[in-house]
C-alpha cells in the first residue's frame, strides 16, 4: 500500500521539516479539471492583459523574495546567496515576458501564392503539465509556468517531493498576484498517478526537467498519448581553458561553475578539459583554489558549499567518485564523506579522467571537477563534443572572435559562455541537444513550444 504522506528533510541537519498528503486519484483528476476551467477563460484574455498579470507575479515574487528564499535553503540546501539571485532571475523572467510576449505572439500576415492573403495566430492548446526537480524550486517553475501562461495556456505542477513546500508557496504567490484560480495548480502525487495525468485527455503537453532516464520514460508516455514533450535532461558540460586562455580569469570562473548551487546545476561547469601548454599551471590554482573552498550551514554568509539536497543522492556522487578512481580517476581533494549531521560532501577534483570512468562519461550531480588534459585547442573541442550530453558548455581564450566561431560552429551544445559562467539569460534559448533533451525556453522560444500555430487561408477566387 502506497504511502498517504510525503515528508520533507532539512538537508543541512537531516531532521524533518512538513508532512504533506497525497491527493487522492480523483483529487488529481479533479485538479484537471478545475485547471481546464480556468484556461477556458484564461484564452479569452488578450496577449496584453496577461502581460499585466504575469508583471505582477514578478513583482509578487520580489515581495516574498525573502520567506521563499529561506524555505528553499530549508528544503534543499542551497546558500542563501543563490537563492536570492534565482528569485531574482524568476523576477526577471516575468518582467521580460511581460514587455516581449504580447509581440511575440502577434498575428503575421503573408501573402498568398494566387495572391491571397494568409493570417497566421498562435492559440493556446490547454493544460500544460509540468514534472519539476528540486535543484531550482522557484526557477524551473518559472521557467516554464510563465512562458505557458503568456502564451494563454493553464499550468500544472508536479514538483519534486523534497521540496513540495516552495511549489505550494509559489502557487499562493501567483495567486496573490492575480492570477485567475486554478489556472496554476500544484498537485502532489506519485509516479503512477503522474502517468495518469500524462494520459488524461485534458492535458495537451508534457514538460520534464530531470535525467535522461526519466526524459525517455517520459517522452515515450507522451509520445504513447500523442503528447508534446518538452526535455531538459541535465548534461556534463565541458569548460574548454585554450592555449591563449587568461588562466587566472579561467580558474575563477571554473570554480564558481562547479560549486555553484552545491553543484547541483544541470548546465553547471563539470569537465575541465584544459590544454597542454596551460594544464599544470591551471591545475595547481584550480585544486588550491576547490581546497579553499568552505562547505557548511548554508544560512551562514561565510560558507561556500552548503549540503547536498538529499542523502541518497550524496551516496550516488560518492559512488561515481569511488568507481572512477577504480578505473583510474586520482583524486587531487576531497573525495571523502565528512562525519557529522548533513548531507555535506567536499568540493572535489579528480585527475587522469578518461573514457568509461563516469567522471567522464555521466552527468556527476555535485561538487566535483573533472580535470583533463587535451594536446591543443582542436584536441580540446574533440573531447568536449565526445559525450552523449549537450546543454551547456564554456570557452576560455583571450580570442574571442575565435572563440565565437568554435561556439558557433563546432561545439554540439545548445548554449554556449564564452570567458564566464552562467545559467540562464531571459532573453536567450535555453536548452541543449543529444541526450540533453530537446526544446527552448526563454527568450520567447517557450512561449510558441506549446501554442497552435494556425494557417488561416483566404484564397483568391
Amino acid at each position: 500500500m502506497k504511502e498517504k504522506t510525503l515528508k520533507t528533510i532539512n538537508p543541512a541537519t537531516g531532521k524533518e521539516l512538513e508532512s504533506y498528503n497525497y491527493f487522492t486519484d480523483q483529487e488529481a483528476k479533479d485538479a484537471v479539471e478545475e485547471c481546464h476551467q480556468a484556461f477556458l477563460k484564461w484564452r479569452e484574455k488578450t496577449p496584453k492583459q496577461r502581460a499585466e498579470v504575469i508583471k505582477a507575479i514578478g513583482e509578487k515574487l520580489t515581495e516574498h523574495k525573502t520567506e521563499l528564499v529561506k524555505l528553499m535553503t530549508a528544503e534543499m540546501g542551497k546558500l542563501l546567496k543563490h537563492g536570492e539571485q534565482e528569485v531574482d532571475l524568476c523576477a526577471g523572467i516575468c518582467e521580460w515576458t511581460a514587455a516581449n510576449g504580447p509581440e511575440n505572439l502577434k498575428d503575421e500576415e503573408r501573402e498568398l501564392p494566387d495572391g491571397g492573403r494568409g493570417i497566421i495566430t498562435y492559440s493556446p492548446l490547454g493544460v500544460i503539465y509540468g514534472i519539476q526537480p528540486w535543484n531550482f524550486p522557484a526557477y524551473q517553475v518559472i521557467r516554464y509556468a510563465i512562458a505557458n501562461l503568456m502564451a494563454g495556456n493553464a499550468v500544472l505542477l508536479k514538483h519534486a517531493g523534497n521540496v513540495t513546500g516552495s511549489g505550494l508557496l509559489i502557487e499562493k504567490i501567483f495567486n496573490d498576484a492575480g492570477l485567475p484560480k486554478n489556472l496554476f495548480k500544484v498537485i502532489i502525487i506519485d509516479h503512477d498517478q503522474s502517468d495518469s495525468i500524462i494520459e488524461h485527455d485534458l492535458i495537451r503537453g508534457v514538460t520534464l526537467t530531470g535525467s535522461p532516464e526519466a526524459g525517455k520514460i517520459i517522452g515515450e508516455k507522451a509520445a504513447s498519448n500523442l503528447k508534446k514533450t518538452v526535455l531538459e535532461l541535465g548534461s556534463n558540460d565541458a569548460y574548454m581553458v585554450l592555449e591563449d586562455a587568461d588562466v587566472k580569469k579561467a580558474v575563477k570562473w571554473c570554480v564558481m561553475g562547479r560549486i555553484y548551487n552545491n553543484g547541483e546545476t544541470c548546465v553547471s561547469a563539470k569537465r575541465f578539459i584544459v590544454t597542454e601548454k596551460v594544464y599544470d599551471e591551471f591545475k595547481e590554482a584550480f585544486v588550491e583554489e576547490m581546497k579553499n573552498i568552505k562547505a557548511g550551514d548554508p544560512t551562514n554568509n561565510d560558507n561556500d558549499l552548503g549540503p547536498m539536497a538529499r542523502e541518497d543522492l550524496r551516496k550516488e556522487l560518492h559512488d561515481q567518485v569511488e568507481d572512477s578512481v577504480k578505473k583510474g580517476a586520482a583524486v587531487l581533494c576531497g573525495g571523502n564523506i565528512p562525519e557529522g549531521e548533513g548531507y555535506y560532501y567536499p568540493a572535489t577534483v579528480l585527475a587522469n579522467v578518461k573514457p568509461g570512468q563516469p567522471a567522464y562519461d555521466d552527468e556527476l550531480f555535485g561538487p566535483v571537477a573533472s580535470l583533463i588534459k587535451a594536446k591543443d585547442d582542436e584536441d580540446a573541442m574533440r573531447i568536449a563534443n565526445d559525450s552523449r550530453f549537450g546543454l551547456g558548455g564554456g570557452i576560455f581564450s583571450e580570442d574571442v572572435d575565435k572563440a565565437v566561431e568554435l561556439a558557433s560552429k563546432h561545439f554540439d551544445t545548445g548554449m554556449v559562455f564564452i570567458n564566464s559562467f552562467g545559467l540562464a539569460q531571459p532573453n536567450m534559448p535555453f536548452g541543449g541537444v543529444k541526450n540533453s533533451g530537446y526544446g527552448r525556453e526563454h527568450g520567447g522560444f517557450g512561449i510558441k513550444e506549446f501554442v497552435n500555430a494556425k494557417a488561416i487561408n483566404i484564397l483568391n477566387g
